[in-house]
């Protein structure tokens, strides 16, 4: 078999990897913008991202030369000692975010985990206990307790579980009323669920339970980890909304690719953490600061935000057009280029219809097709898509009339 097959390559994975992934069936060998290249030559317009990871798109030039100069300079060198790149990007997102301290991890079920760790030592600091209520729905990670702040689905056969969780319905205020009290340590919710479904959040509930957990004195987490850095056309998905949360999750489109995380966190939850109550070996090294500040700075300095708001405004009314005229599209939601396209049946194989068209995009949540593209993608490659979306569409109802 040739070794520049995409079967060649699938089946050596089949037989060394771990069978933790039902994967598609290509293997990606290269990828510029919102473009990607197998191993066989095919083109791919790429509305996945790496699940919304490739912010800039695949390869941009400024993070790709930030990598390239900081290899040559400093990769590793611990926590024991100081680096400019990371001390360059707490500052930053320390000012960007209006947060006051900074954790750096290397991926979002660490940065999730951490953020528990620290939730817990705040209520215990305060003669609290360390319940953790999180919504039904959520996916914050698949270590144990992030698991176990999930679905029943994701926690079967890795018993026991963590205990200290308790889930309420997703924008639910009467749940969250009864639910969240003197025993909460901390409240984590999604701004907008991803794998749930791209969910957004309502506003009266965020700021319900910003007005609840205050009250009760528990602390109030937002996972950005998916919604963050700019996907929702503002920086931070909580400046939707004009809630300020107690700690904030990051990771995904924070390094443009390279694997980083952070957890960001105000005084208050800060003055209860003491050295060695949490550490990293790898977390915010010099050559993954050095991605994520150019990715920021790119983000920050060629107005990027305002773009994925005016290409979002366009491309939900395109949608929302289609939804009118075919019955096989339920909804259409989701904030910026955090996108759902909600169908009436299963979402899988209209993707994998797609990937055979040359769009990779992804199913969530049972009939949701996910699409979370660079934000750097164009209108005509967002017309792309909604070529080939067309071409099903109409594939759809030819079916159904020979039916």
């Amino acid at each position: 078999m040739k070794q520049s097959s995409n079967k060649y390559w699938f089946d050596k994975d089949l037989d060394n990897y771990l069978p933790t992934f039902k994967r598609f069936p290509i293997a990606l060998e290269r990828g510029q913008g919102a473009r990607l290249w197998d191993v066989e030559g095919n083109q791919y317009l790429d509305m996945l991202a790496g699940i919304a990871v490739n912010n800039l798109g695949h390869c941009h030039p400024a993070v790709s030369e930030a990598i390239c100069k900081q290899a040559k300079r400093l990769m590793h060198i611990s926590n024991f000692f100081v680096s400019k790149p990371q001390a360059e990007l707490s500052e930053l997102l320390l000012k960007e975010s209006g947060m006051d301290r900074i954790f750096f991890t290397n991926s979002g079920a660490e940065s999730v985990e951490g953020a528990i760790k620290v939730a817990r030592k705040y209520s215990h600091h305060n003669n609290r206990t360390g319940e953790i209520v999180f919504m039904h729905n959520a996916f914050h990670g698949r270590t144990l307790a992030t698991i176990a702040a999930g679905k029943k689905d994701y926690q079967r056969g890795f018993g026991p579980i963590p205990q200290g969780f308790n889930a309420i319905p997703f924008n639910d205020l009467e749940a969250a009323s009864r639910q969240i009290s003197h025993k909460t340590a901390a409240v984590i919710v999604e701004p907008v669920q991803g794998e749930g479904g791209i969910i957004p959040a309502d506003l009266e509930y965020l700021l319900a339970l910003r007005e609840i957990c205050s009250r009760q004195g528990a602390l109030l987490i937002f996972d950005e980890i998916q919604c963050g850095i700019g996907r929702t056309g503002k920086l931070f998905a909580k400046d939707h909304y004009g809630v300020e949360p107690d700690i904030v999750t990051l990771a995904k489109g924070l390094g443009g690719g390279m694997p980083i995380g952070a957890i960001l966190c105000n005084e208050k939850v800060a003055s209860a953490i003491e050295p060695g109550d949490h550490g990293t070996t790898f977390g915010g090294n010099p050559l993954a600061c050095a991605a994520s500040l150019a990715t920021l700075h790119f983000i920050l300095d060629h107005q990027l935000l305002p773009h994925v708001e005016t290409l979002s405004k366009w491309f939900f009314k395109e949608l929302n057009r289609r939804k009118a005229i075919y019955p096989v599209i339920n909804q259409i939601r989701g904030k910026g280029l955090m996108i759902g396209i909600v169908l009436n049946e299963e979402a899988k194989p209209w993707v994998m219809k797609m990937m055979d068209r040359g769009v990779i995009a992804n199913a969530t949540a049972g009939n949701v097709i996910r699409l979370v593209p660079p934000l750097t993608i164009t209108r005509d490659e967002l017309a792309e898509f909604l070529s080939v979306f067309d071409q099903l569409l109409s594939d759809k109802i030819n079916l159904n009339e020979e039916n």
